[in-house]
């Protein structure tokens, strides 16, 4: 177990380096081309990998932190019931919507993620769809302390939060990608919010909140063991990605969409977070006093 949180980690490490080497690709290298021009060998090297590559690397090392995150606290079918309904019903979504216009409006997706399914979708976009999916879920469950207390009401909230979490982080992403100078996707009728429909939110909150229900049901019959379940990593993944998101938004001069993420999704996903913490340092010491009880 100690060699997979190893490699976890370094997952981690990797994921948010190559998010920073595609910003530098992005931002720096695709604007200034000439500047590559007299450097050494292995520099060029770099960053034409930071631009052929950086975007598929950083969402599979993404995928892969979380998912060993998911097996070495929550166990191996917690892991495969999330893994597995966020791949195949955002795949579907992204499908149908490349495809017909539903959910999320008219558009396709360009080169720069990876191979794409059916020539329509990069495999790494349901990948996406699973980490970020995951982390913002976990926060939002946890938070809400649904398996202390485990509602209808708690368990609907944590969906509706999680699905928004993953939306807000969209909110930020969505325009600067589609309109930066290397795009990676674009829309064929932009939209009213920063080139983007409307309609692609309520897409984004609604494939969301679907897997993230199939996934809550999967989970039901086994709740979460808050206590042993640290939140850092989550967090982490959460706000790299957002921050990556921020600042391609700001590049490309989009402001209100990175203040509008940061109300509906910063702030609620470090609340959680906080809350999840002191829950967890609660439950924590509440254990030993248990067990010195029993012995009086």
């Amino acid at each position: 177990m100690r060699q997979l949180a190893i490699f976890e980690r370094v997952s981690l490490i990797g994921h948010i380096v190559s998010m920073i080497f595609g910003l530098i690709g992005i931002l720096i290298v695709i604007p200034n081309a000439e500047a590559i021009v007299g450097v050494s060998e292995f520099s060029e090297n770099v960053m034409q990998w930071s631009m052929a590559g950086g975007g598929v690397v950083y969402m599979i090392l993404g995928a892969l932190a979380v998912f060993i995150y998911a097996y070495r606290h929550l166990g191996l079918g917690k892991a495969l019931a999330f893994l597995i309904p966020s791949l195949s019903i955002s795949l579907s979504s992204e499908l149908l919507g490349t495809s017909t216009g539903f959910p999320f409006g008219h558009y396709n997706y360009l080169s720069g993620l990876g191979y794409k399914i059916a020539g329509l979708v990069p495999f790494t976009i349901p990948l996406s769809w699973f980490y970020l999916g995951c982390v913002a879920y976990v926060l939002a469950r946890v938070g809400l302390k649904v398996d202390n207390k485990p509602t209808l009401l708690r368990h609907a909230g944590a969906i509706a939060l999680g699905a928004l979490l993953l939306t807000s982080w969209d909110f930020v992403l969505d325009p600067a990608m589609s309109q930066t100078s290397l795009p990676f996707w674009y829309w064929h009728q932009p939209g009213a919010f920063f080139g983007m429909p409307y309609q692609n939110f309520a897409g984004w909150m609604g494939t969301g909140s679907i897997f993230m229900t199939v996934s809550a049901f999967l989970w039901s019959k086994n709740p979460i063991k808050i206590e042993n379940l640290p939140l850092n990593l989550p967090l982490i993944v959460y706000l790299g990605n957002f921050g990556f998101a921020t600042v391609m938004s700001l590049a490309a001069g989009f402001s209100i969409p990175v203040l509008l993420g940061v109300f509906l999704g910063v702030i609620p996903a470090v609340t959680l977070w906080l809350k999840g913490s002191s829950l967890q340092t609660t439950e924590k010491i509440a254990v030993p006093a248990q067990v010195e009880a029993a012995f009086k």
